[in-house]
Formats: C-alpha cells, sequence, structure tokens
C-alpha cells in the first residue's frame, strides 16, 4: 500500500471516541505531537465508561471517576476541550442520534481532521475491537460524510442552534485492519507524556504489570514495520483524504 501524505496546514482536530482512555491506549503520543506543533485538538467521548469495573460502584459513580481520568489525561499531552455525549457504554450503535451528536460537535469545533476507531474488524488483536468502538467509528464517518456538511442532515441543528455547515478534510482511523494502516507517527519524545496520560486512568491501568514496557514494545514494532530507525518509536493510522 503507497504511504499517506497527511494535510500539512492542520489547524484544528477532533477526536471521537467510545469510551474514556481509548484514546490513550491508541493514539496519545499522536495527539502530543500535535498539541505540541500547535494544532488545537478536542475530545469527543461517546460514553462516560460505567459499564466498566467489578461492580462495587454504582454506574454514576464509575462514570463520575473515569471522567475525571479523561480529563485529566487530556490534559497531559495538551487537550483542554472534552466533550461526553452520554451514550450508554456498552451498548453503543451507530444511530442517527449518535450521527447528529458527533455532527453537533463537529460544527461547533469545525475541525480540519477527524481521529477516530474503525467500523471494521481487527483480526490480529480482537480485544481492541470493542463493539461500541466499532459503532463509533461508523457514526463517525457518517458524521464526516456527509452528515456535517450536509445543511440538509439534522436540520434542528440549524436552524435551533446555528450550527453551520461544516467539511472535514481529512480522517485518521484507528486500529483497523493491518492492511489499511498507511501512516506511521513518531511518538518518541512524547513517549513519556504518553504514559502520564494513560496512567491517568488509574481506575484502568493500576493493576497491569509492566505497562510501559508493553507499551514500548509495542510501538517499537510499529516503528520498526514502518521504517524508522532503531529505538525509535510509533504509532499508526489509516489516513483518508475526504475532501
Amino acid at each position: 500500500m503507497s504511504r499517506a501524505v497527511p494535510l500539512s496546514d492542520v489547524r484544528s482536530a477532533l477526536v471521537v471516541t467510545a469510551h474514556p482512555d481509548d484514546v490513550d491506549f491508541g493514539a496519545a503520543g499522536t495527539i502530543a505531537t500535535w498539541t505540541a506543533a500547535g494544532i488545537k485538538v478536542s475530545y469527543c467521548v461517546c460514553t462516560s465508561g460505567e459499564a466498566s469495573g467489578d461492580g462495587t460502584r454504582s454506574p454514576a459513580e464509575v462514570a463520575r471517576i473515569r471522567r475525571a481520568e479523561q480529563v485529566a489525561a487530556a490534559e497531559r499531552v495538551g487537550v483542554h476541550d472534552v466533550a461526553f455525549l452520554d451514550h450508554p457504554d456498552g451498548a453503543v450503535v451507530a444511530s442517527l442520534a449518535l450521527r447528529r451528536d458527533i455532527t453537533r460537535v463537529i460544527r461547533r469545533v469545525r475541525p480540519d481532521r477527524v481521529l477516530t476507531w474503525s467500523p471494521e474488524i481487527n483480526w490480529e488483536h480482537v480485544a481492541t475491537t470493542h463493539p461500541d468502538h466499532r459503532a463509533v467509528g461508523e457514526a463517525t464517518f457518517a458524521a464526516v460524510y456527509p452528515d456535517a456538511r450536509n445543511p440538509h442532515a439534522h436540520p434542528e441543528l440549524l436552524a435551533r442552534e446555528g450550527l453551520e455547515p461544516w467539511t472535514v478534510r481529512e480522517l485518521w482511523i484507528a486500529d483497523g485492519p493491518a492492511g489499511l494502516r498507511n501512516h506511521a507517527v513518531d511518538v518518541t519524545d512524547v513517549f513519556e507524556a504518553r504514559v502520564a496520560a494513560l496512567r491517568s486512568h488509574a481506575s484502568q491501568v493500576s493493576g497491569i504489570p509492566e505497562l510501559v514496557e508493553s507499551i514500548r514494545r509495542r510501538l517499537a514494532e510499529i516503528a520498526g514495520k514502518h521504517g524508522l530507525a532503531e529505538g525509535r518509536l510509533a504509532e499508526e493510522f489509516q489516513v483518508v483524504d475526504t475532501r
């Protein structure tokens, strides 16, 4: 597959995930490189992660904890705008309601670039292919094309909220099938910020032994796959021109 050449004039980006911590497991290093380059990044989290944990806390308490963890993690990589849509954790579907809610955020943020999770199954690592991830990926793609740019889609957003149509020029897809990944981001210099963001999700990662070393090994493998020098670390994506 030919390598993608991402846009060079990006001023703002939006990351759409299913759960708190998705971005920090999969793309926090890339986000840190974007904010370091002056790109304003916003997060849109479709659930509050309330279906996680061992059942000793109420869903409302889990949601409160996980939302706070995501806000703290975002700060670690230079992100200060985090929206939660409160769709049900574990039961997300790519509905018109979810498409409308993501479209609303796109029209508010007006990003040049959107990053989300793949609607396809990653057969090499099915543990990351949660149905919520795929539903959010499908709904986000529909929000990017055609909903956000179409004045006839979700007309109440324009008529009642004054949110003008907006065309996202580029879509980055995480955790898709390996053969579709066409771009790598060197995250070696921001690795510590990436780790700090992930560690902010204490309710999720505090019991994982060798967390840092396992991440380092995985990112080193990705870097080698894309021809980066030995010792470098990278995250990879499928980059799609959506103009």
